[in-house]
């Protein structure tokens, strides 16, 4: 009998253990307790408080990790303008495309379990894009591809696949008319679509955003057998208790849903756009969509921040091989392709790795860019950023449409100042 009551016991606390180290809170510190200037990062809080003063935007949230201890966490102003509703820390919030990073996660777990090859045809798990053509931007000119597009292709962007809204050339015409992205349709619908619209440039030459994130989505179901809501709630959200994170909100958490924001038809207003309460992310979406369907928090996104800083592992759970961490984060852009994402100057440093962008070249301390930092933001203008040399994570989000870097300037700069190296 002692030695059953002896063995219970071990195992309740290996339980308690296992949930604690899952579950606890990234530590805090005193900017100062890991080497960075507090009054600057004193300045970057009061940046963000005059914008929201001016009436600039509504609310914000920014969260900052240094050394993995957070040292900055604040809310600001409201979670929908002019309700007296305060922006919470905990607020949930649309990430848009900061989705990507999660989805090509995904696909690299798989890799890692080697169930997934980078350099595989997409057509190996997608027959749809075997024998795909490009178009050669005359008429209905098109030619053979020179080689398939891969799966590296899709983490990347240079899959020769587009949008379909950011321009108007023929590819782009033919997306509209084919009513890629529809509403209502699933990501196989995607896919049918997509098999029957030629590419827009010769796979691997150019980088071009483009939907190959929510292709990206398809293969990782297809190969795990799972729906992407359920491949991410289990194999990433879960494991990095993102409690919050996922393709809905659920009624019990509408009251820390933030509305959306824009503009008045004059432009100087601000205005809310899509309150909590009449969002399209109260009800489950047809089309998961891996490039820009996610809602999360900061507190969230800052661990899986912190998870790739760690080089794919956070409260000794570990989702990535360090070394798939150091081929997501180095730039993948030939220079071709870096010539064509940074407006014909490779030189700009905009490079891009598996899932995010990569600075190369040189660092720009004003600027708030540092070689080597990976990024990437949303399209209700929420950012992130992680600073390998400087040990920095950092989330800044707002909820404004169309896109903007308001709030990543205005704190940015201030934080790399702090840093002081």
């Amino acid at each position: 009998m002692q030695i059953t009551k002896r063995l219970l016991l071990g195992v309740l606390v290996v339980l308690l253990v296992t949930r604690w180290a899952v579950s606890a809170e990234l530590p805090t510190a005193k900017p100062a307790e890991v080497g960075l200037d507090p009054d600057k990062i004193h300045k970057a809080r009061e940046a963000v408080r005059a914008l929201v003063q001016k009436k600039e935007m509504a609310g914000a949230i920014v969260a900052v990790a240094c050394k993995g201890k957070v040292v900055l966490f604040e809310a600001f102003g409201e979670s929908e303008a002019g309700s007296g509703k305060a922006m919470r820390t905990d607020a949930i919030v649309r990430i848009y495309s900061m989705t990507k990073p999660i989805t090509t996660v995904a696909a690299m777990i798989l890799v890692d379990e080697g169930k997934l090859g980078l350099d595989d045809p997409v057509s190996k798990y997608l027959p749809e894009f075997k024998a795909l053509r490009v178009h050669t931007g005359k008429g209905d000119e098109t030619v053979e591809a020179r080689r398939e597009v891969t799966v590296r292709d899709l983490t990347r962007h240079t899959s020769g696949l587009t949008y379909g809204v950011f321009g108007n050339s023929p590819v782009d015409q033919l997306y509209k008319k084919a009513g890629v992205l529809a509403r209502g349709d699933s990501l196989q619908d995607l896919i049918t679509k997509l098999g029957k619209v030629p590419l827009m440039y010769q796979p691997g030459t150019r980088w071009q955003y483009s939907v190959s994130t929510d292709v990206l989505g398809r293969v990782v179901e297809v190969v795990s057998g799972q729906g992407l809501d359920v491949f991410f709630a289990e194999r990433i959200f879960k494991p990095l208790d993102m409690k919050d994170s996922g393709f809905i909100v659920p009624k019990d958490k509408l009251s820390r849903f933030a509305a959306n924001h824009g503009f008045d038809t004059k432009g100087k207003k601000l205005t809310v756009t899509e309150t909590a309460e009449k969002s399209v992310y109260t009800s489950p979406p047809k089309m998961l969509s891996g490039g820009g369907g996610c809602l999360s928090t900061a507190r969230d996104y800052l661990r899986f921040c912190q998870m790739l800083l760690n080089g794919g592992e956070l409260d000794g759970v570990r989702l990535l091989k360090k070394a798939t961490v150091a081929e997501m984060t180095r730039n993948q852009l030939s220079e071709e392709a870096m010539k064509a994402k940074n407006g014909g100057n490779a030189e700009v440093g905009e490079g891009f790795g598996l899932g995010f962008g990569v600075r190369v070249g040189k660092d720009a301390p004003a600027a708030g860019r540092a070689v080597g930092e990976y990024y990437w933001g949303g399209a209700a203008s929420t950012h992130f950023w992680v600073s390998p040399r400087q040990e920095l994570a950092v989330v800044a989000l707002e909820q404004f449409q169309p896109y903007r870097v308001l709030l990543y300037e205005a704190v940015k700069p201030m934080i790399y100042k702090a840093a002081k190296k």
